[in-house]
């Protein structure tokens, strides 16, 4: 009971208890909006379908626009439209005004899946060119008394036009155009201008550097000029000289010097007649019909029975449906709606997901379209569609409602819109479900402050105590008082204060350990020398001279005991005030690798060091006391005829040592702890002087001293263990 008791007593129960009820809420609020916007969705289902049954049942009463003579509006893909001109344009005055109420319809086409007519392996290419010279080029084609009239609009950073002296017409930037005539030939022409001028077309072969071959053609006639951006080419094609298929391309030349084409952008391919596109002659009866219907809040697409497209109508991006008024709340004032605007609202963007106007509908591009509903749509069954598009998470609605004529489908309707308002409907009722829960955690947290400011209390006592316990020298000089409460700050209080008083015993221990042993050294030490001494004066000198070496031996061997035991404080003490300078690595480790040959003769050292210069900053000495650390540990590891390998070498802003051997492995166990005071892996057999376990120990003093690490690890090619260590470059 009492445990139970002391459970109840916990933060976290507490905490869980008063914060609990909270939770659901939110919940709930949440499944009532979802619910909500299901029921939205399914009524915009409906509104689009009644307005494609509305607009399919007012084109029912027009037949024949849906022959295979008669076409809309354009729509992106390789087709070319021709709209009907009604006044003759001027091609010879340098500008475009006579063409300003036919450029709505222009077509744009350029490098890369950017392009509202995306580029392929037909229509586009680069193989090269200045950095910042996309090529692309606006495309107009109108008809007006049986002539073909077109403007291209280029923009070419980098306009590189045929030399005076060269008949070549392949060696500039140049517009190629691809016909089949009524008689059906194929036929391709070039015009590359030596400047703004009147055009000269040339008929070309299938070799286009054969200048011989080439054929003036003076029934295409127009002017070339050059503009800031690029240049605007303006043609008249009589009629006469196509059929209906037609291909437009635009070479571009960048280097003056080696003058090679660097990039293609075409409306179709130009190289054989089935690449082309075909020429379309739209009606306007179409437009009128869907213009009287008003339905300025959705796309609006119509397809014949082939999924030709015959009009397009609005953009899907402006295209919501539901539309709401938030003029009348950003209006507001008040001190609320100001901190809501300012705090709330960039987190409410952050979290919610936001309706966006910037995506691409790829799904009908081109001249034609597709998808299940058209399908269904042709087949006579009306059918509406929810799609994502994966780019952004925007939903589409898609709604197709057959035409029909005497029983017989004549193409369909298309209505799209977007599911942006109904999002945005969703977002403004979350917020308003988050404003209200901000409410009521406003409140909820006043209450869990003032029980929260007893717990804050209580543990910046516990972290004043903590702080106090060590000086700034790193000794332990103060206690923690445990606490007698029975929760969880309470537990921690007298955990701690078990702790130190654990760790208090064991740093008093090592701190008298070394002048201890110092003492219980020193005394042999010294009886052994005086006894040394008086050896020396008695009789028998050989056999006197027999102990007189064992007890030196001896008497070395307590020394480097000494001697190993203070190396580490004594090195500690002196980094401390050291200074640092800059130097190079490779020199000192190169230096240290000589060394080792003539000290270790029966070793072989590899060594891989740096051409260039690895500077650090920090004390070369001190590398050089680390290297014979390591080295030393190597060799005394290492398997006979077994080689030492050194490197040194400068590796993502670091300056990198690592130091390998054949040997045993290093236990996993040991990997992070060789490197601490004392600790020594080495079997009795191996030692054949006293080892405190205090070499690599210094390696690490010395490494962090020059603001590295250092760490060991087994070799995974063969047996054996490497050292690794990193030092920051000098900057």
């Amino acid at each position: 009971m009492a445990a139970l008791i002391k459970k109840l007593s916990g933060i976290r129960v507490r905490l869980l208890l008063v914060s609990g009820f909270l939770l659901i809420i939110p919940w709930l609020g949440y499944q009532y909006i979802l619910e909500m916007e299901e029921y939205l969705s399914r009524a915009q289902e409906q509104t689009v379908l009644g307005t494609a049954r509305a607009l399919a049942t007012a084109l029912s009463e027009r037949p024949e626009l849906f022959n295979d003579s008669s076409y809309s509006r354009a729509t992106e893909g390789r087709d070319l439209y021709v709209y009907p001109v009604f006044y003759p344009l001027a091609i010879d005055d340098g500008n475009l005004l006579d063409w300003r109420d036919y450029q709505q319809y222009e077509q744009h086409y350029q490098e890369g899946s950017d392009s509202p007519n995306p580029a392929n392996s037909l229509t586009s290419f680069r193989t090269g060119g200045l950095v910042g010279d996309p090529l692309s080029f606006r495309l107009m084609l109108g008809e007006y008394n049986r002539s073909l009239y077109a403007y291209l609009r280029v923009i070419d950073e980098n306009v590189v036009l045929r030399s005076q002296e060269s008949l070549r017409v392949d060696r500039s930037d140049s517009l190629r155009l691809a016909v089949v005539s009524g008689d059906g030939v194929f036929e391709r022409y070039v015009i590359a201008p030596y400047d703004d001028e009147f055009i000269y077309p040339y008929r070309i072969s299938n070799d286009i550097t054969d200048v011989s071959a080439l054929q003036y053609e003076p029934r295409i006639t127009g002017r070339w000029t050059r503009t800031a951006e690029g240049y605007e080419v303006e043609l008249r094609l009589p009629l006469e000289m196509l059929g209906n298929k037609l291909g437009i391309s635009v070479f571009d030349v960048d280097d003056m010097q080696q003058r090679s084409v660097a990039a293609i952008v075409s409306t179709s391919g130009i190289n054989n007649a089935e690449a082309l596109g075909t020429l379309r002659r739209p009606t306007p009866e179409i437009d009128r019909i869907v213009a009287a219907m008003g339905l300025s809040n959705s796309r609006v697409q119509v397809v014949d029975r082939s999924q030709r497209v015959l009009l397009s109508e609005g953009d899907i991006q402006n295209a919501s449906g539901l539309v709401l008024d938030n003029s009348e709340q950003q209006n507001q004032g008040g001190l609320w709606n100001g901190i809501r605007n300012s705090l709330l609202r960039p987190i409410y963007d952050q979290l919610l997901s936001q309706p966006t106007s910037s995506f691409v509908d790829e799904l009908y591009q081109g001249g034609t379209l597709e998808g299940d509903h058209i399908i269904s749509a042709l087949r006579g069954v009306p059918n509406t569609t929810f799609r994502t598009l994966e780019d952004s998470q925007t939903r589409i609605l898609a709604a197709a409602f057959p035409i029909m004529d005497n029983g017989q489908v004549l193409g369909a309707v298309v209505v799209d819109q977007n599911m942006n308002g109904i999002r945005t409907f969703r977002n403004q009722a979350l917020e308003v479900l988050f404003d209200t829960m901000l409410g009521i955690m406003l409140l909820v947290v006043t209450v869990l402050f003032l029980f929260a400011s007893g717990l804050s209390s209580r543990i910046r006592s516990l972290r004043n105590q903590a702080e106090q316990i060590i000086d700034d020298s790193g000794r332990i000089n103060n206690t923690i008082q445990p606490s007698r409460s029975s929760d969880e700050i309470g537990d921690l209080s007298r955990s701690f204060a078990n702790i130190l008083d654990r760790l208090t015993q064991y740093t008093h221990y090592l701190e008298n350990m070394s002048s201890r042993l110092s003492h219980e050294l020193r005394t042999p030490v010294t009886v052994v020398r005086s006894s040394i001494e008086n050896l020396r004066m008695a009789g028998n000198p050989e056999e006197a001279e027999v102990y007189i070496q064992r007890a030196e031996e001896g008497i070395s061997r307590l020394n480097l005991i000494l001697t190993n035991m203070s190396e580490a404080s004594r090195l500690e003490q002196i980094l401390k005030s050291s200074e640092k300078e800059k130097f190079d690595l490779t020199k000192v480790i190169s230096g240290c690798v000589d060394g080792y040959s003539q000290i270790y003769p029966g070793v072989t050292f590899k060594a891989d060091i740096s051409d260039e210069p690895v500077v650090i900053e920090g004390n070369a000495d001190y590398i050089v006391q680390l290297m014979d650390k390591l080295v030393a540990n190597a060799v005394e590891f290492s398997y006979e005829d077994k080689a030492i390998r050194i490197k040194c070498a400068s590796e993502d802003n670091e300056a990198v040592i690592s130091v390998a051997n054949s040997g045993p492995y290093l236990a996993e166990e040991m990997k992070d702890r060789i490197f601490d005071s004392m600790v020594s892996v080495r079997p009795e057999s191996k030692k054949k002087q006293p080892h405190l376990g205090m070499g690599l120990h210094i390696v690490r003093m010395i490494t962090d001293f020059h603001g590295g690490y250092v760490y060991a690890d087994n070799l995974l090619e063969e047996e054996g263990v490497i050292v690794v260590l990193r030092i920051p470059l000098m900057v």
